[in-house]
């Protein structure tokens, strides 16, 4: 099949039936543990058809942000006794999972439970701890029949990383077996490399879109304030830095947007033609920029949702556009950072775009929403619980005992959602401690992965009885 049949297949599809250390930090550079959890430090779906479910929709639902929160839901455990869980694919047609633990090992779970040896394992290649390992894995659209899979992970310097940064931000594809239970480690093919001069922002998710092209999350490359070793300047003159406001220098602080099904030169994928910086001032890759950690994202449909990670006092979450600047680090959230007063669009560069404020923000502290750092979610569509389809689901990485979920206002009203919390019933090994990421499967259901008293777990939402 040649590239294009290829994604007009996709097209098709998709229309028809479509921690970490991440908390709010100081200006630490060394962040917790994996898992461990320090406010003053960084704390921290798949397949739909042959489509990923975080990929595509059907065109034919209400649109995001619809529907009723429940207010309780329930964990109902799919595999419990893991590792550092950070990510979750599903397979297309199969009753098959693919979960990434961070220490650098894809596990495979099925309905026979979860196999005993991993999918594939690289620890040999990765640097893992704190915000650094295997940080996101999903499946090309047509992974039923190309058995390609994506892995975002961080691995010790690479050449073209100077020697004083911290290590190499890493794309690679890998392929799996006939059957999809292995993963060659010796298929691999690296598509981007990123020098990463902290060990902290590195972000980390991957996602396919409606439109075939693979979406990747990167931090502003960590330390605190998008400041210090290999922050560059910017127009923003009030606050030092930095990476989020620059477009021209490097990748970090942006949301990238990649064609994986072709090679341009010398470099393992193509640029899109419509990529918001093409022809302009600026690196093509980019899709859009002013992001500090986006450490999870989600699509449904054409939406896509950034859960991004605040610095000291607020939480976000962004309904990304092609082109959008979302504030890092002039802004934290719709909040003015280090300055009294600050613009609300760029000044002497890239024709003024404005700034856009989150959808959803909250606080460190005070309000029923609240917590210190932001586990973007995504939107539910399926039919266990049918008055809450269209509505987005997410939560805080010190869960505390409850979700949380976000619907668009009526009225359009200043563009911020309606968010409430949602309580977690029933839950697992005790309690559900440390909140790492979302999935969800081709049936629209969410799972959540996370810490519990028994170890790293993969769960579904399910309703409270």
């Amino acid at each position: 099949m040649d590239l294009a049949s290829s994604r007009r297949r996709f097209l098709q599809l998709a229309c028809v039936g479509a921690a970490v250390g991440l908390a709010g930090c100081s200006q630490s550079t060394d962040p917790p543990a994996a898992g461990g959890t320090d406010q003053n430090t960084e704390s921290a779906d798949d397949a739909a058809g042959t489509a990923t479910d975080r990929a595509t929709t059907e065109t034919s639902t209400p649109a995001s942000g619809t529907g009723t929160p429940p207010a309780s839901v329930a964990l109902e455990p799919v595999a419990t006794g893991l590792g550092a869980v950070l990510d979750v694919a599903f397979a297309p047609a199969a009753d098959r999972r693919y979960i990434a633990d961070q220490n650098g090992r894809i596990l495979v779970h099925d309905a026979d439970g979860l196999r005993a040896r991993p999918a594939l394992d690289v620890r040999d290649r990765i640097e893992s701890g704190g915000e650094k390992g295997l940080l996101g894995i999903e499946l090309h659209p047509d992974f039923a029949s190309n058995r390609r899979l994506f892995v975002r992970y961080s691995a010790p310097s690479r050449s073209g990383t100077p020697s004083n940064y911290s290590h190499t931000f890493v794309l690679a594809e890998f392929r799996t077996n006939d059957a999809g239970t292995r993963v060659d480690p010796d298929s691999e093919r690296t598509i981007l490399e990123i020098p990463q001069p902290q060990s902290n922002h590195n972000a980390g998710d991957i996602a396919f879109g409606p439109d075939g092209y693979l979406y990747v999350a990167v931090g502003d490359g960590g330390a605190g304030g998008d400041r210090g070793r290999g922050h560059v300047d910017d127009w923003y003159d009030a606050v030092d830095g930095g990476n989020g406001q620059d477009v021209t220098e490097n990748l970090l602080g942006s949301v990238l947007r990649l064609d994986v099904d072709a090679t341009d030169g010398d470099r393992a994928y193509a640029i899109p033609e419509d990529n918001p910086l093409v022809g302009r001032d600026g690196l093509d890759e980019q899709y859009a920029w002013g992001f500090r950690n986006p450490w999870r994202m989600s699509f449904d449909g054409e939406d896509l949702f950034v859960g991004d990670v605040g610095q000291s006092e607020y939480e976000e979450v962004d309904l990304v556009e092609k082109g959008g600047n979302y504030g890092w680090n002039v802004r934290e959230g719709s909040h003015c950072f280090g300055a009294d007063d600050c613009p609300t669009a760029t000044q002497g560069v890239r024709d003024g775009e404005r700034l856009i404020d989150p959808v959803i923000e909250y606080p460190h502290g005070g309000a029923p929403v609240s917590g210190v750092s932001v586990i973007g979610g995504a939107v539910y569509r399926g039919s266990a619980m049918p008055a809450a389809r269209g509505v987005y689901v997410f939560g805080d990485l010190r869960v505390g005992g409850r979700l949380f979920a976000a619907t668009r206002p009526d009225d359009g009203g200043d563009g911020s959602w309606s968010t409430t919390t949602v309580e977690l019933a029933g839950q697992v090994g005790g309690a559900f401690e440390n909140l790492r990421s979302f999935g969800r499967d081709a049936d629209g259901e969410l799972y959540v992965l996370g810490n519990t008293s028994e170890g790293g777990s993969l769960c579904r939402l399910v309703p409270a009885e």
